[in-house]
């Protein structure tokens, strides 16, 4: 069996849900196509375990600061070379086609006719699941930015809808030495504030990944480029995770028990959404200012669940190697059953 499978490159998310994906396929003896857009291809990085990938531009959104900028976001993007792209794809070589939000696959599925199967968090958005109450941008960014014919949404609660838990990679804790560091990660920050802001905390040591090559005004404050490597390697030893509202990052940190604290991104609905139920569920901490007081109080609380969730990629991957017949209720329970949430603090 053949697939292509798009991912949206804008945040490393959709990538690593992929990742996750890529090792059950392989696993599975697929052979699979990768098609990634989003960002340019010298800003990608640690994507070996996608054997045979290409890069387009597609579309994606610009951030300033924490905050969607949309008229920017239009006026980036090119969407002559989009729609040319979209016209350029041919997906007859293809037995499937998997979409984790990426706009170029998910429109060629459409003008060719073909299933589009869309796999990711935002495809929660079309149950109830708590979110913010769409204004007409982003219902239109749900409807037309990546439109599939199917898809398999993810969260870190069931809702009593037909969702999986999120997707995230097998982890082994062994070897790994605990410390009391805390991981901080706001790519779409203003990295000198957030630098500023970590220096005044002179009593916590944190690590901080950025996309930027910025110097630590402080000893207590460490700086490491992004590396898919390092990162883990850091997430398994750290003591907490501060942090965007973005989907997989965080369900990695409940995955391992870490404390976590998250900003969403101004006038991003899947993130004020996200932060919604991370409060409802009382997994995590929120706050909607990144300033000395919210993470004082970050690291004070005593709050930490560790939410252990099934290989939900093998279970999609099983699927699509049946043929991908209809999916009912207990194909989503036999997962949900799995699920342990074990309050630490």
């Amino acid at each position: 069996m053949k697939i292509l499978y798009g991912v949206q490159g804008t945040g490393n998310g959709h990538i690593t849900r992929a990742r996750a994906m890529a090792q059950a396929l392989d696993r599975h003896q697929f052979e699979v196509d990768y098609l990634f857009s989003g960002r340019p291809e010298s800003d990608y990085f640690d994507l070996a375990c996608f054997k045979h990938r290409r890069y387009k531009r597609g579309l994606t959104f610009v951030i300033c600061d924490g905050q969607i900028k949309y008229l920017k976001s239009a006026m980036h993007n090119n969407l002559w070379q989009f729609h040319r792209d979209v016209k350029n794809l041919d997906l007859s070589p293809y037995d499937a086609v998997l979409c984790d939000f990426e706009p170029i696959t998910a429109r060629a599925c459409r003008r060719q006719n073909k299933p589009a199967i869309g796999i990711g968090h935002q495809y929660v958005f079309n149950h109830h699941v708590p979110q913010q109450k769409p204004n007409w941008i982003t219902r239109q960014v749900y409807r037309r930015f990546a439109p599939v014919t199917d898809g398999i949404g993810m969260h870190w609660h069931h809702f009593h809808a037909p969702i999986l838990p999120p997707m995230v990679e097998p982890v082994t804790t062994t070897g790994a030495r605990a410390a009391d560091f805390v991981l901080v990660y706001l790519p779409f920050e203003n990295q000198s504030h957030i630098l500023r802001l970590l220096a005044r905390i002179d009593h916590q040591e944190f690590v901080l990944y950025t996309p930027q090559a910025v110097i630590s005004p402080a000893p207590h404050v460490r700086v490491k480029p992004l590396s898919r490597a390092g990162f883990q390697a850091d997430l398994l030893r750290c003591s907490g995770v501060i942090a965007n509202a973005g989907f997989e990052l965080t369900s990695e940190a409940l995955n391992l028990g870490k404390r976590i604290l998250v900003r969403p991104l101004d006038r991003q609905s899947e993130q004020i959404s996200n932060a919604m139920a991370l409060e409802q569920l009382h997994y995590g901490h929120v706050t909607q200012h990144m300033n000395q007081a919210s993470i004082e109080a970050f690291l004070i609380s005593p709050l930490r669940v560790q939410v252990t969730f099934p290989d939900v990629a093998d279970h999609i991957t099983r699927w699509l190697k049946a043929g991908m017949p209809s999916r009912h209720n207990d194909w989503y329970q036999a997962l949900w059953h799995q699920v342990r949430v074990d309050r630490l603090g």
